[in-house]
């Protein structure tokens, strides 16, 4: 029998999974995020064989080493840029991730940000609800239409090209988008158009939505300079990675009227949220939920948890992460 140590608690599929193949599940008992020191004393504490962490968890080598017994540390995410994959490697510790499962859910969860967004959605909801509702007026909430309108994709991976289906299916929105590469198999089922800078979608989109992984050339890939190329009538979403945009400089241009609105699930800083965005109206934030759906967020701890018995059956795992994330 194998001990395994979740730092969260998930949903029971894959502790019962993990169980079900005789291993000893410990599961942390706080309420909320570990913070590093109390990982560290933990993972010291015991000879763990494998780590079911989380995207909140920060895993380094200094983790690695208070856990040297631990064959694998089985990330309950798509992305992974919460582990030093390079400190791993020197280690010889097994990472995985649980790619795929989420791609339809984040998909329709942020085309549902972006309808909430441009059809100002929450902000009707909080002014109905505070009283403030005296009856149909011509120019109440003026928002957007979908239809006629560009969304640029920035990243077309599994996630930004199952954004842009949806919209072009639903509401025949016109889509442009950048990656690293064109992407034919998008362009077919889109008819979307490829941009050879990021630059050119911000100028030319109406609704940015950002689907990049967490990486060096990506942070802040939305700052100051890239919003000031957007219309004053266009729309950012965020659903990737809360450090892919520049949460101050967004405050000011939401502020200033240099774009619209913009909507996001994920932020720079989590929990914290950039000084004066949570007054602002014409932003829509929401608690990084993109994934969570019952069936997604099962789905994800089933195949976390398939991972480590995997390997601690001495196979190899169906998700291994051996290099920098790609878009989602």
């Amino acid at each position: 029998m194998a001990s395994v140590y979740v730092t969260r608690k998930i949903p029971e599929f894959g502790l019962k999974l993990l169980q079900a193949a005789g291993h000893d599940v410990t599961i942390s008992e706080k309420d909320g995020v570990l913070t590093k020191e109390e990982l560290l004393t933990t993972l010291s504490a015991q000879s763990y064989d494998a780590v079911l962490c989380l995207l909140t968890d920060t895993i380094d080598g200094e983790v690695f080493d208070a856990v040297p017994s631990a064959k694998i540390f089985a990330n309950y995410a798509v992305g992974y840029n919460n582990i030093d994959l390079a400190a791993a490697a020197e280690r010889g510790v097994i990472i995985t991730n649980t790619p795929g499962v989420l791609t339809d859910t984040v998909a329709e969860y942020a085309l549902s940000l972006i309808l909430a967004t441009v059809k100002r959605i929450p902000e009707a909801d909080r002014f109905t609800r505070a009283g403030k509702y005296e009856g149909w007026a011509p120019e109440l909430f003026l928002g957007s239409d979908m239809k006629g309108k560009t969304l640029g994709i920035l990243g077309a991976g599994r996630i930004g090209s199952g954004v842009a289906e949806r919209a072009h299916a639903a509401f025949g929105t016109t889509i442009i988008y950048y990656d690293v590469k064109p992407n034919p198999d998008f362009e077919k089922a889109t008819g979307a158009t490829y941009k050879e800078d990021v630059a050119s979608v911000l100028k030319e989109a109406d609704i940015v939505s950002v689907h990049v992984p967490l990486l060096e050339s990506t942070h802040h890939l939305i700052g100051e300079a890239e919003l000031a190329l957007m219309k004053p009538t266009s729309y950012l979403i965020n659903t990737s990675r809360g450090p892919v945009v520049d949460e101050d400089a967004l405050v000011v241009a939401l502020e200033k009227g240099v774009i619209r609105g913009a909507g996001l699930d994920v932020f720079e800083n989590e929990p914290t949220l950039a000084s004066g965005l949570a007054k602002l109206e014409n932003v829509v934030i929401t608690a990084h939920i993109a994934s969570a759906s019952e069936e997604t967020r099962s789905k994800m701890s089933e195949m976390a948890a398939q991972n480590i018995i995997d390997v601690l059956a001495g196979n190899d795992p169906q998700n291994p992460v051996t290099s920098a994330p790609t878009a989602g």
